[in-house]
């Protein structure tokens, strides 16, 4: 058990890692404001509905998120009201 909890942490820290990269990138290229967690925010909504894919295709996805659907992401949810939830 303790050994499926490091890994899970492990993995979590992953994650975090590769949004914290995603946002410095962001950040390089001007979008100074953007941080890890709004990247994962815009990665796992699109997730809500069908839940999480395998690890491969998530990493894909924040690896490969673009700053045009980052910047589509946080407009709609600036309409919504829900970026700051």
């Amino acid at each position: 058990m303790a050994e499926e909890e490091f890994t899970e942490k492990h993995l979590n820290e992953a994650i975090e890692t590769l949004c914290q990269s995603k946002a410095e990138e962001f950040r390089l290229i001007g979008y100074e404001h953007v941080t890890g967690s709004d990247i994962w925010a815009c990665i796992n909504q699109k997730y809500e509905k069908n839940g999480f894919p395998p690890l491969h295709q998530l990493v894909n996805d924040i690896l490969s998120l673009k700053a045009t659907q980052f910047m589509n992401y946080m407009t709609i949810s600036a309409y919504r009201g829900s970026r700051f939830e």
